[in-house]
């Protein structure tokens, strides 16, 4: 039985790696090829305010501003309400933004797979279940919707009263090579509501066995059935585990377990709700961040309370650079939310990332003051000091994390390394190195960590065999990854391997071009292969892509004659300013 994605995220402490945009064209097919078009029919052209309005809306749109982007559609194709497209593109815009406008041009649209998933949470909160039933039954048997029509059909046929007819639905797929964790727990859900105890227990105890690690939603009904079952020790242990993965969820465990009788759904349009949250946590995990959108406002349409899909919509936006709007996803959910520390740590990363450092830095201080114990809330303020190279600021809130550390975990190793980088950009290599070395320990394969000590090995002239192994290791590890290919051109260069250098600087620049420290060590390269014109040459180009200041001064010395730092390596304990090099 495959194991279930997991909707509550950790905040990341690694650099924000941002999404590539889509624009709203590609998901007017969001689970199958349903939809009508790519681009305006020809009569668009006769409409300058609907060519014009089609321009802003499809810049706003290759920039995820989703509230721009819907308005300007909204006005394209009011300009010429004849073009299909346009409306198929106000629509999903409107739903991604989500607009309440969204409900009334699905009626426009209605042969559109997703204005039909719009449709059917119109009926669910009608409580027109037949009519529910009739528009899930229509939807094509493709894509995603194998995977969510019995889900949604099972529940609507909850909703019209009838269990027996809602478990035979999800039949197939509770048992034998079609067994889905999805299904099982969902089953679970719909017996546990329609009060068949027996079925309720044995199919909670398959969903208990079928993820592989602690997840938010699986554990949530799990304990709620042992709980109120009177399996209060099992239920404890079941919520206690979510606390042992690593990520700030363990600040959510006190009011998890006060609440753990609670069922998390309620109700049959609950259970639609969870349906798309889950789906939405898949294709996250797939970087689908237009369909996640998509599915989430479909499941905050039927359940507006629902944190985990607030959480999980929050994430996408930001990672598509709207800090802003994913603030405004979070902003409605209560403080008495059992994960509302959760949600907090996330607000202060979002503030952090709209510019309001100081309103960050405060939620996190509150935060900290009410889970005198945890790590999470003086992980992210290091995070956040980090970035904004407050390097002492940053060591003191990583001290304050790891001193809260229980024994020590897998997942921990991001708080020593980033505490590592913090020392050495202070030039305390002394305190940097066992850090790195006690994140390797966590995480022996973990090619960031293998990278960073490995390069500044190198960039020391200190153990060069091991620094090679271990930059080769991480290279095996990521092997698209420029930066890593570097520091093993870097470090093979300083062990005289001036041809193996080439090739494997050759292929960082490929990757990351515009990067002056790859660029300036292929120009080293290059001078020790006795090509003095492309050295020069290169280290001309790197001097131009902004390089840091230490950078640029080394740069302009090669270029004016002196070539010292080619053969000899730093004193040790000299700061490596590796966190320039770092992925």
């Amino acid at each position: 039985m495959a194991p279930l994605p997991d909707p509550c995220y950790r905040i990341n402490p690694m650099p924000n790696l941002r999404l590539l945009r889509r624009p709203f064209l590609l998901v007017l097919s969001l689970l199958s090829a349903c939809a009508a078009g790519g681009a305006p029919t020809a009569d668009m052209g006769s409409s300058g305010r609907a060519y014009g309005a089609f321009l802003d809306a499809r810049y706003a749109d290759s920039q995820f501003a989703l509230g721009e982007a819907a308005r300007y559609y909204r006005l394209a194709s009011a300009a010429d309400p004849s073009d299909p497209v346009l409306r198929q593109q106000a629509f999903i815009a409107s739903l991604m933004a989500g607009d309440a406008d969204a409900a009334n041009l699905a009626r426009t649209v209605a042969s559109n797979q997703v204005a039909m998933l719009v449709l059917i949470d119109q009926a669910v909160l009608d409580r027109n279940w037949s009519g529910a039933i009739h528009l899930i039954r229509n939807l094509p048997e493709e894509g995603l919707t194998q995977i969510l029509s019995p889900l949604l059909l099972a529940w609507a046929e909850q909703g019209a009263g009838r269990t027996d007819a809602a478990l035979a639905t999800l039949q197939p797929y509770l048992s034998g090579p079609e067994a889905r964790g999805i299904d099982v727990l969902h089953a679970a859900m719909i017996a546990d509501l329609a009060g068949r105890t027996s079925l309720a227990d044995r199919y909670y105890s398959l969903a208990d066995q079928g993820f592989a690690v602690p997840n938010l939603q699986v554990a949530r009904a799990v304990a709620s059935w042992q709980a109120r079952q009177g399996h209060l020790a099992e239920a404890r242990a079941t919520i206690a585990a979510l606390g042992t993965g690593g990520d700030d969820l363990a600040m959510a465990l006190p009011a998890l377990e006060r609440n753990m009788a609670t069922p998390p759904v309620t109700s049959p349009t609950d259970g639609m709700a969870e349906a798309y949250l889950a789906i939405a946590a898949s294709l996250r995990e797939q970087d689908s961040p237009d369909f996640t959108v998509i599915l989430l406002r479909l499941a905050l349409t039927l359940h507006p309370d629902l944190t985990p899909a607030r959480l999980l919509l929050a994430d996408v936006l930001d990672s598509q650079n709207q800090s802003q709007a994913a603030l405004d996803v979070l902003e409605p959910v209560s403080p008495n939310d059992s994960l509302a520390p959760i949600v907090e740590l996330r607000q202060a990363v979002l503030l952090d990332h709209v510019g309001r450092v100081s309103d960050a830095l405060a939620i996190l201080n509150r935060v900290a003051a009410l889970h005198p114990d945890q790590p999470g809330p003086y992980e992210v303020e290091g995070d956040i000091l980090r970035e904004h190279e407050h390097w002492k600021e940053a060591i003191n809130a990583y001290d304050n994390a790891i001193a809260r550390l229980g024994p020590s975990a897998p997942a921990d190793w991001t708080l020593y390394y980033d505490r590592g980088i913090a020392y050495d950009q202070v030039n305390d290599w002394a305190r940097a190195e066992p850090d790195f070395q006690k994140a390797l320990q966590l995480q022996p394969n973990q090619p960031y960590v293998l990278n960073y000590l490995g390069y500044s090995w190198a960039v020391q002239g200190r153990h060069l065999e091991q620094a090679h192994d271990m930059i080769a290791k991480a290279a095996e590890l990521r092997p698209n990854d420029g930066a890593i290919l570097d520091s093993l051109g870097y470090v093979l260069l300083r062990q005289g391997d001036t041809a193996g250098a080439l090739r494997w600087l050759l292929r960082a620049v490929t990757l990351e071009p515009d990067d002056p420290t790859i660029n300036g060590h292929l120009g080293d390269a290059y001078w020790a292969a006795g090509n003095r014109l492309a050295a020069r040459y290169q280290w001309q180009l790197a001097l131009s892509m902004h390089p840091t200041a230490d950078e640029a001064a080394k740069l302009q010395s090669k270029l004016g004659g002196d070539y010292g730092d080619l053969g000899t390596a730093p004193a040790p304990g000299a700061s490596t300013a590796a966190e320039s090099h770092k992925p």
